[in-house]
């Protein structure tokens, strides 16, 4: 059975038994709650998500395209691929890099 993670995100139907799974581990969410697009999937339990956001110049009154690479934990009872479209929350630094968590994936 999951449990409630405190966002307005459907619930996973596999069960897993991962520590750092918000669902069915110990792994709370706190702050920021970033959609992206997985970009890669190499690792061993993590994803890449790029996150594609306009920049405002205020010199040239225009925009400018910028992307940023976030690295999250990718539980195994959520099974995201490269193209999927997730939602990521931030929570406690897992590794050097890691300190998102998926929680959704929206679009295959």
């Amino acid at each position: 059975m999951a449990k409630n993670i405190g966002l307005d995100v459907a619930a996973p139907e596999k069960e897993c038994n991962d520590v750092n799974c918000p669902f069915h581990g110990s792994l709370s969410v706190r702050g920021q709650v970033i959609t992206g697009k997985v970009v890669s999937e190499r690792m061993q339990g993590t994803v890449v998500v790029e996150r594609d956001f306009l920049h405002t110049v205020k010199k040239y009154d225009r925009y400018e395209k910028r992307s940023t690479r976030i690295h999250a934990h990718m539980a195994p009872c959520l099974d995201a691929k490269i193209g999927d479209e997730v939602k990521i929350a931030e929570c406690r630094p897992l590794n050097k890099t890691t300190s998102y968590v998926v929680v959704e994936v929206t679009r295959k």
